[in-house]
């Protein structure tokens, strides 16, 4: 009976600390939740589980731009490096009129091929996001048709060891159909259209084995009659250890809701295990 007991536990996946790939490889917290970036998902999967472990994160993240603030936390789950599990909750404060949008995103990502670092050709995912408006009101007023929608979006995620002057360099392109307005903190569809493909990219190097210098852009909707810009950010990402990772970023969010110069900070913590 011991001797089985034993052969149990030793044959039972690692559901602790999770350290299989190599340091910074995973990312960071995308703020609806998905690892990747800061706002684009990238196709490698939250946290540092090989096909035989289970990994866990939690993240929270502030953005703070000219008359918005953003405040997004969330944990993920990486199941044997093949699906990633998320959740995020994000509270949106509209300062000019001193009221709070909030909703829930509830997301999955599926590894379909390859490996961001050993395989020939780029890691592959196949990732949804299912959002839920809990305050809608602004976004009917502005001619918002849902409260509800769901982001289907196909990643590819390379590493280049050593490809710049030495320095390892990533890239990330995401298609995402999505018919959200501003993320979905003003609502899914409108007037104007009800849902498109967008395309999204990010690039980093790694300075050393501990920072990555990037920028992320992503396309948004125009749904509704007030202008809605894409989105681009220069951050520094900081992975001291494979337990935490941290990251600053000057946002570029150009107009929301018709109030334009929205430009301002971004910071976000996370921690594995």
């Amino acid at each position: 009976m011991k001797r089985q007991l034993s052969t149990l536990l030793f044959c039972m996946p690692c559901v602790c600390f999770a350290n299989g790939k190599i340091l910074a490889t995973p990312g960071v917290s995308q703020v609806e939740g998905a690892g990747g970036g800061g706002i684009v998902p990238w196709a490698q999967l939250a946290g540092y589980a090989t096909e035989d472990e289970i990994a866990a994160s939690v993240f929270c993240s502030k953005a703070q731009v000219q008359d918005f603030r953003l405040d997004s936390c969330g944990a993920q789950v990486n199941f044997y490096d093949r699906v990633e599990v998320s959740y995020a909750k994000q509270d949106f404060d509209v300062e000019p009129l001193s009221l709070t949008l909030s909703q829930e995103v509830i997301g999955m990502k599926v590894r379909l091929y390859g490996d961001l670092v050993y395989s020939d050709w780029p890691q592959i995912s196949l990732g949804v996001q299912h959002k839920m408006l809990e305050t809608p009101g602004i976004a009917f007023a502005l001619g918002a048709k849902e409260d509800k929608g769901t982001d289907v979006y196909l990643a590819a995620s390379k590493l280049h060891l050593g490809a710049i002057a030495g320095y390892n360099f990533l890239w990330n392109a995401t298609l995402r159909y999505s018919s959200a307005n501003e993320m979905g903190l003003l609502g899914y569809g409108g007037a104007e259209g009800n849902g498109a493909l967008h395309p999204e990219i990010s690039a980093a190097i790694m300075l050393n084995n501990h920072l990555a210098l990037g920028t992320e852009y992503r396309v948004k909707s125009e749904n509704l009659a007030v202008k809605e810009s894409n989105w681009h950010d220069v951050f520094l990402a900081w992975f001291p250890n494979k337990h935490f990772n941290m990251t600053v970023a000057y946002l570029d969010l150009g107009t929301i809701a018709n109030i334009d110069n929205q430009h301002g900070w971004y910071v976000s913590m996370s921690g594995q295990f």
